[in-house]
């Protein structure tokens, strides 16, 4: 950990909005899948405008594979667009499903 973040050095923690075909899909089932395939933290969850929001900790290569899969997803998913923002990171260990927000 450094002083200005609570992840351990070369750790880091992005706030993904997948949008495009992204529910109804399996989107969410195929991301927990994913992410804990790769050790990662965090959750995912459908919004109410149709993307799905994701949070990724862990290893800064995992992520970004995570982040690289995440543009294929499962067969039925058609993703045109993928926002990422920096976060802290705080949140439980796993991968979690969230409900819709």
């Amino acid at each position: 950990m450094t002083e200005d973040s609570p992840l351990p050095a070369g750790h880091k923690a992005v706030r993904a909005r997948i949008s495009g075909q992204v529910q109804g899909v399996w989107y969410r089932k195929w991301t927990t899948l994913n992410a804990t395939e790769l050790g990662l933290d965090g959750w995912v969850r459908n919004r109410e405008d149709g993307s799905v929001e994701a949070l990724f900790v862990g290893p800064e290569a995992k992520v970004d594979e995570m982040i690289q899969r995440c543009w294929q997803g499962p067969a039925r998913a058609e993703v045109t667009g993928i926002t990422l923002e920096p976060t802290p990171g705080i949140t439980a260990r796993g991968f979690t499903q969230k409900p819709t927000v």
